[in-house]
């Protein structure tokens, strides 16, 4: 029963038909455009002679894989809300909107979601603590809102990639049998000018950006003066996260951690007592009425309702991508292709494409790394290929590809955190169209083969 390369390209050329169509013909939510693209492959499937019960059984395998990032938006939803009643948010903002401007917004946003990522190893952490503050703060100094993402995820997205204390930076190099450090090294060839070029964009652009009423912001800090009490000690459930993170801590109890010293400091610093409204707040984000829409938009955030767009995205995406690699196509599709290249250069840029297509139909990062990275793991074996190419390629095509993707993990988490659309933002995330650029361009102009590698990392 398994699948031709000619049926198997055909079902994805297809797939991706009733994809496009149906975003940007139909113009309807990602939602209905992954469900009619699994609901076709569905019918094929069971037409070509599966039963509907195994088609069934790739749905839910596909779904099970996305329990932990289900998880860990329900958390990062509860988080942001707990810390706008707590304070914490506020309080960022209002110190924020006194020492940045939107001159310089792009590039300093960037810079900080850049450290924080780094030190924390998670861009989903990221952009659900300080991307939350610095939006508000973008908000509020009149900042076009998709460059604030792009400067913000580019700078998670950096740390997610380059960070030690990253599970995808972990996760690459473990397939591939690559030390970690040596993983990381081996990115600068492709980070470094990405990011560089990154940062001589945003200071063009942000210098642009943002027509700043001195008045207005001043009216934002005295609203936000009003309805909290702005305290130093809110910020101490951030600081615990990014405590708990640099030790190491699992993601889902470090969340947790933020969102009970979060309900402390509710108490503690705001005088809020009323577990009541705790947890309706948490459920629903924090409503609090107020004179400032601006004030209004920015605190209005969080609650665990607030990720389920993203939520039920991220399931019928995997849920999708579950049925295309059960019934063999992915496979059938790299394998097909691994067979046909000659040339080192096409082999490794080869990688990241399939990366890139996994991401494209399955919208998971994770799948995006190990469905390649064993499909080319043997051909780098075979022909000597340095396989820190193969690991570094992985996570260019993987990582940094899912946050472009509407219907992909980070894509939909990111968007609905920020609340900017991920086409909106994907013109300014100039970080992660960078780097998988300059990965193809490596292919082909620097050596390859294992027995260069102490010249490659020099």
């Amino acid at each position: 029963m398994r699948m031709s390369f000619r049926e198997s390209a055909a079902i994805l050329g297809i797939s991706i038909i009733i994809l496009l169509s149906a975003l940007f013909g139909a113009k309807a939510e990602p939602h209905l455009a992954i469900l009619s693209s699994l609901i076709f492959v569905s019918g094929y499937a069971v037409y070509r002679g599966f039963k509907f019960e195994d088609v069934e059984h790739h749905m839910i395998q596909g779904i099970r894989e996305a329990i932990k990032p289900i998880l860990i938006m329900l958390l990062v939803g509860m988080t942001i809300a707990v810390w706008m009643m707590s304070g914490a948010v506020p309080t960022l903002l209002h110190f924020g909107l006194s020492t940045l401007s939107a001159t310089w917004f792009a590039p300093s946003a960037l810079l900080i979601a850049m450290v924080v990522s780094t030190f924390t190893g998670s861009s989903f952490t990221t952009i659900g603590t300080v991307g939350v503050a610095l939006m508000g703060i973008a908000i509020a100094l009149g900042v076009n809102p998709a460059l604030a993402a792009g400067a913000i995820i580019s700078g998670a997205c950096f740390g997610d990639k380059m960070s030690p204390l990253s599970d995808t930076t972990n996760f690459a190099p473990g397939i591939v049998n690559v030390s970690v450090f040596d993983h990381i090294r081996f990115m600068m060839g492709t980070t470094i000018p990405a990011i560089t070029i990154t940062f001589i964009l945003f200071f063009i652009f942000g210098r642009s950006s943002g027509n700043v009423d001195s008045s207005a912001v001043q009216t934002t800090q005295q609203e936000l003066a009003r309805l909290f009490d702005l305290s130093p000690w809110t910020l101490l459930s951030p600081l615990l996260v990014m405590v708990l993170a640099l030790r190491k801590m699992p993601v889902v109890p470090t969340l947790v951690a933020g969102v009970l010293s979060g309900l402390l400091l509710t108490g503690i610093v705001q005088g809020n007592w009323n577990i009541s409204n705790w947890m309706t707040v948490i459920q629903n984000g924090l409503k609090l009425e107020s004179s400032s829409e601006t004030v209004t938009s920015i605190i209005s955030k969080g609650g665990l309702q607030s990720m389920m767009w993203s939520v039920s995205l991220v399931m019928l995406a995997l849920a999708f991508g579950g049925v295309l690699r059960g019934i063999g196509v992915i496979d059938v599709v790299i394998e097909r292709t691994v067979s046909k290249l000659k040339r080192d250069g096409s082999i490794i840029s080869s990688v990241a494409l399939s990366s890139i297509g996994v991401n494209l139909m399955a919208g998971e990062q994770y799948l995006s790394i190990l469905l390649p990275g064993q499909a080319f793991k043997k051909i780098f074996e075979k022909r000597q290929i340095d396989p820190r190419f193969l690991s570094r390629s992985l996570e260019d095509g993987g990582t940094l590809i899912n946050p472009l993707i509407p219907w992909g993990v980070s894509g939909a988490f990111f968007a609905s955190t920020l609340d900017v659309p991920v086409t909106a933002y994907v013109p300014f995330a100039f970080f992660l169209l960078l780097s998988p650029l300059f990965t193809f361009l490596l292919a082909f102009l620097r050596p390859t083969k294992i027995e260069t590698k102490q010249s490659l990392a020099s």
